[in-house]
């Protein structure tokens, strides 16, 4: 990305700031660290105000830091300083009277090291430290073209894949092989890595939302549950599930897999700007509770997706909020029924300025 569009979001971070009365925020979070500044490495920091913004790390990324970070002034540790004292001297030599830090990333242990590490500078007894918590996360709700065109392309690589993976299935796989090659597929077309940990479910295995594929046999059963995505270098992720059937479809699957695909159809159709999270949960939600199936149906219907797999917004039948342009959801209504299997369809959707658009575009048909 442009270092353009680095500066764009500063800016807008500095307006939050400045809303919450402090004069500076510690950004500690890796992920927001690489929102705001395009720096993928890690054990780093910014400190950031309206008269301060320096990239706070260590040795190990100096020239790292120079080629994606042009411009940008860094505070470069050697292995002979503490980070914590590296960091407070930062800050002291910016002397916020009130600095802000991420209270719902950085640990109870770590601020305290830092306030000691403070304490001790010049500026020490000036400073005063305060909670701010989820102020990155809410500019990255709001994807730019930039990050619509990369999660577009994590869906496209994603999807490639799963077809690639279908061509190869056979009875005698297990669940762990087939989620290896499937990310061992999307990383040959480009991703960095698989999004997470892709879940093979075969059968009753398919009732558990979160399964780790095991050494269970395609074979073993009629049908699967496959949820997936791709990673890109850049960071931005894709997230998409299908049920496929492998032998003839039991009566009950195909009763099941109707009543979700209605439900997800009824949640997309409920998507757009300004519509609140709870009502876009209900939507679907009420089409699964009308089956009768309502207690098989117990997490949230999507969340959004970007640098991190599960962002915000969330919805669930109990999220305060309105969707927005710019917002990537996914929809994944599920029933899960113990001791026969489940049922997950999920599609990713882009909030439009005057609807959605579904990103992902794989068939949804029991296969």
């Amino acid at each position: 990305m442009p270092p353009e569009r680095f500066l764009i979001r500063q800016d807008k971070l500095l307006s939050l700031i400045r809303e919450a009365e402090v004069d500076a925020l510690l950004v500690t979070g890796v992920s927001n660290v690489r929102y705001l500044t395009g720096f993928s490495g890690d054990s780093s920091a910014l400190l950031i105000g309206p008269s301060v913004r320096v990239l706070i790390s260590d040795s190990r990324y100096q020239t790292q830091i120079v080629e994606e970070c042009p411009g940008l002034e860094a505070d470069i540790r050697t292995q002979k300083t503490k980070p914590h004292d590296q960091l407070a001297a930062v800050i002291a030599k910016a002397r916020p009277g009130k600095l802000a830090i991420e209270s719902h990333i950085l640990t109870v242990h770590e601020l305290g090291k830092v306030k000691e590490a403070i304490e001790k500078t010049d500026a020490g007894k000036t400073i005063e430290i305060k909670p701010l918590a989820e102020t990155v996360e809410k500019l990255r709700q709001i994807k730019d073209d930039e990050e619509v065109a990369e999660t577009r392309l994590a869906i496209r690589i994603a999807e490639r894949a799963f077809v690639a993976m279908k061509a190869t299935l056979t009875g005698e796989l297990t669940e762990r092989q087939v989620a290896h090659e499937l990310e061992h597929t999307m990383r040959r077309l480009g991703a960095d890595r698989s999004a997470f940990e892709p879940i093979v479910a075969v059968g009753d295995r398919s009732a558990l939302p979160h399964y780790r594929s095991g050494d269970r046999r395609i074979g073993e059963s009629t049908f699967l549950l496959v949820d997936w995505g791709a990673a890109l270098p850049s960071g931005y992720r894709s997230d998409l599930t299908r049920v496929l059937a492998t032998d003839t479809v039991p009566g009950q699957l195909q009763e099941l897999h109707g009543v979700v695909l209605k439900a997800q159809l009824a949640g997309i159709a409920a998507i757009h700007p300004g519509a609140k999270l709870k009502d876009v949960d209900s939507a679907a939600r009420r089409v699964i509770e009308e089956a009768g199936y309502g207690d098989f149906f117990g997490h949230g219907l999507g969340h959004g997706i970007g640098l991190h797999i599960h962002e915000e917004p969330r919805m669930n039948s109990v999220a305060e909020g309105e969707l927005q342009p710019g917002n990537i959801v996914t929809v994944e209504p599920g029933i899960y029924l113990p001791d026969f299997g489940g049922v997950r369809i999920e599609d990713d959707v882009l909030v439009t300025s005057d609807g959605h658009e579904v990103l992902s575009s794989l068939p949804k048909d029991l296969e």
